[in-house]
């Protein structure tokens, strides 16, 4: 792998894990210390890193990892929720094979199991990765990429949130109900299903949120 898609990763990887966490605030000599690279490449990463909206990048004074407020968390859930049901309705239009059906069933199946063990971490893993393999079924790559610059956007918020989440009961009888419709090829009912189901989960993280005083507001 290149240098400069080596730091992008990385630091990629390190913002989202919280290892850079909201605020933290680098020169560029430091970001390439850190990565034990040159500054050539850490400097191509830092670009790519500001397009995908995860730091701001200043001349001369290096770079800041953004902390989005609770009102831009909403704002980038509208949008991404919207893009997911979509996928969704595709993915039923298409259709899915029974591997495909076998694999989804199998996800769901662990997060059910997840859900009565109280592993709400576990749960939430499973649960990006049963959404995450919807979207890849849909068969259409620029709202795929679109997605994923949305997702890394709310990553952060949504760990942030895990150990107050209820016990996601209402969301794995709510999956079923989608991969059944999305299964029968009832692309209207899936897109119905999944809408009630992103604007639900949306409300309640959102609502989470504003709960922590971790992640600012804008009154």
């Amino acid at each position: 792998m290149p240098a400069r898609d080596r730091a992008y990763h990385e630091l990629k990887f390190r913002i989202l894990e919280g290892r850079l966490p909201p605020g933290t605030t680098l020169l560029e000599t430091e970001v390439a210390s850190l990565l034990s690279l040159s500054r050539t490449p850490v400097r191509e990463a830092l670009i790519r890193l500001e397009e995908d909206g995860l730091v701001d990048v200043r001349p001369r004074h290096g770079i800041t990892v953004k902390a989005l407020s609770v009102d831009e968390i909403e704002q980038i859930y509208q949008v991404f929720s919207t893009l997911e049901v979509k996928a969704a309705q595709l993915t039923a239009r298409r259709g899915i094979t029974a591997a495909d059906h076998e694999r989804l069933d199998d996800i769901l199946t662990q997060m059910e199991r997840a859900s009565k063990r109280g592993d709400i971490e576990a749960w939430s893993e499973l649960d990006d990765e049963f959404h995450s393999e919807l979207v890849g079924l849909c068969g259409n790559p620029r709202l795929q990429a679109m997605l994923r610059q949305l997702w890394d956007l709310q990553y952060h918020a949504r760990r942030a949130i895990i150990k107050l989440r209820p016990l996601p009961i209402v969301s794995d009888r709510e999956h079923r109900a989608i991969l059944a419709a999305i299964a029968a090829g009832n692309e209207e009912e899936a897109a119905h299903l999944h809408q009630q189901h992103r604007d639900r989960a949306d409300e309640q993280l959102v609502s989470l949120l504003r709960q922590k005083t971790t992640f600012p507001t804008r009154e």
